[in-house]
């Protein structure tokens, strides 16, 4: 009996020693500099231009480049682009890349390259759709060189094609971004960026690593944010994905990774006294918001989505999923971001402000509803949506509405939010996210106020007014009248409720104090930084 117990403990053990090998180490790397990262998400989804997830973005800035980058003080820094000209009326964009580029299987960087990948970019994302609105052409002259002609100035070139935050206009290879429109995904992982994916390490659920690119020019610059030379100093980057906050906050305790991307707020506690750990703030804000499919009832008709106004108390929300007071608004009503201006007002945020869940039942009944059962995804791997879910479920069924939550880890719903067809047949009905505050700053890149019904973000949104006040900010020079248009936007969304605001919120980051050169960004990057 002993000998048969010890033989299924030898057996466990094995299994465990395994898995921790697989997580935190093992011989495979023995002489290697490996920086060993925990996301905050599982990498499903690889292609950063058919979706927005942040994970995917985190993934691309690692294989991909981009033409131009921005620097700390949000000003465009050419990137892949050596030189560039713009004629006198503003229409005319002729840029030259860098020389000397390679893609991770060797070809030459081409103008090509470029001009399909932002055609594709400018396909799926808001500020490139209105960009692509009023671009007559757009080729390459030669190998280097490509013209972009426009029929209208677009006083946000640069900042377009310097875009941070989801979707980034990511250079891919030609014969993949010219095959493959924005709403279908790329199938390959080959960039020109400064890490290259091995993808025969890639262990779904567990690690994505990814190694130095050896012929990889950085610019000569110093890094400066997202521009600058993109210099590694590391032989190997491991992403492992640690579902389980208690253990994420363990390994960096005790040295078993390096950096933590968001540390569980409940837990920081356990690190803020080791004095081998840096916790730094993160230079953003986030917005909370709940995906409506208004492609179904009941959010088709805008009063069960104004109920949602009239349901959330944001400071329910961000008490209940950032807790620290420091970390968080008490109110926001600004679709923009509040605090940072100019777009910082709060007109039209009456229904937000009013808590009235009565109200909200009222509405819910007027758009039709009947007792049916609300999908509601809940991506049970990260902490905030996952409470933010749980207090949206509560407050739904607290006034009469049938609501089923549907646990799944974030990369499962972000491939799940695509899906267009009924939620009785596979579809949803609503979810949480967040967006950091440099997509939102400013109508043009704003993803939830186009109003672009089939092109606009998951949930569909569509509406006239939306389409014309976005679209028109950017084509107005008078920064008075750019916040009337502004001004009207913000109105209109309150209005129609594209997506349901949840609140705002800051939080931080945590790494060992062993690395060096850790680039504070709204989105992870780890370029630059030595161990």
């Amino acid at each position: 009996m002993r000998k048969s117990i010890s033989g299924r403990m030898t057996s466990t053990a094995k299994v465990l020693l395994a898995t921790l090998a697989l997580l935190f180490g093992g011989g495979v790397n023995a002489g290697q500099n490996v920086l060993k990262f925990a996301a905050h998400a599982d990498l499903k989804n690889t292609d950063p231009i058919w979706t927005t997830a942040k994970i995917s973005t985190m993934h691309g800035w690692m294989i991909y480049d981009t033409l131009f980058g921005i620097d700390s003080n949000y000003v465009p820094q050419p990137q892949m682009v050596d030189t560039w000209t713009r004629s006198d009326d503003g229409l005319t964009w002729t840029f030259t890349l860098r020389a000397g580029m390679k893609w991770h299987d060797g070809d030459p960087v081409r103008a090509a390259d470029a001009v399909a990948s932002v055609k594709r970019w400018g396909s799926r994302d808001a500020m490139g759709m209105k960009l692509m609105a009023v671009v007559d052409s757009f080729e390459p002259d030669n190998e280097l060189t490509f013209t972009m002609k426009l029929n209208k100035p677009f006083g946000m070139v640069l900042q377009a094609l310097a875009k941070s935050s989801a979707n980034i206009p990511f250079i891919m290879k030609e014969e993949v971004a010219a095959k493959f429109d924005g709403f279908t995904q790329v199938p390959t992982n080959i960039g020109s960026g400064p890490f290259m994916m091995v993808e025969d390490e890639w262990v779904p659920g567990s690690k994505v690593v990814y190694k130095k690119f050896e012929d990889y020019i950085p610019r000569q610059e110093p890094a400066n944010f997202y521009s600058g030379g993109k210099r590694v100093h590391v032989d190997k980057v491991e992403w492992l994905y640690i579902p389980d906050q208690t253990t994420q906050i363990n390994a960096l305790n005790n040295a078993e990774i390096d950096f933590l991307e968001g540390p569980s707020l409940d837990l920081l506690p356990l690190i803020s006294e080791n004095p081998d750990i840096t916790i730094a703030p993160l230079p953003q804000k986030f917005s909370g918001w709940i995906a409506l499919n208004q492609l179904h009832p009941p959010f088709n008709d805008v009063r069960a989505r104004r109920a949602m106004s009239y349901l959330i108390n944001q400071h329910e929300y961000v008490q209940a999923i950032i807790g620290n007071p420091d970390l968080y608004s008490e109110f926001c009503g600004s679709l923009f971001v509040c605090g940072i201006k100019p777009y910082d007002f709060e007109d039209g945020s009456e229904m937000l402000r009013t808590h009235d869940p009565e109200k909200a039942k009222q509405l819910f009944a007027e758009a039709g509803y009947k007792g049916e059962t609300l999908i509601l995804l809940d991506p049970t791997d990260v902490p905030i949506l996952h409470g933010a879910t749980l207090v949206t479920a509560q407050k739904l069924r607290e006034i009469g509405i049938n609501v089923e939550t549907q646990a799944m880890d974030w990369s499962t719903l972000t491939s799940r939010r695509a899906e267009t067809k009924a939620p009785s047949e596979g579809g949803w009905h609503l979810w949480h996210t967040w967006w950091p505050h440099p997509n939102l700053m400013v109508p043009v890149s704003h993803p939830g106020l186009t109003g672009a019904c089939e092109k606009a973000w998951f949930g569909w949104s569509c509406d006239d007014k939306l389409q014309e006040y976005s679209s028109s900010w950017v084509f107005e020079t008078d920064p008075v009248k750019q916040e009337e248009i502004a001004r009207k936007l913000q109105l209109r969304g309150h209005d129609q409720v594209p997506y349901a605001f949840y609140g705002q919120w800051e939080m931080p980051t945590a790494f060992r104090n062993s690395l060096k050169g850790v680039l504070l960004t709204p989105t992870p990057i780890l370029w630059n930084i030595s161990k």
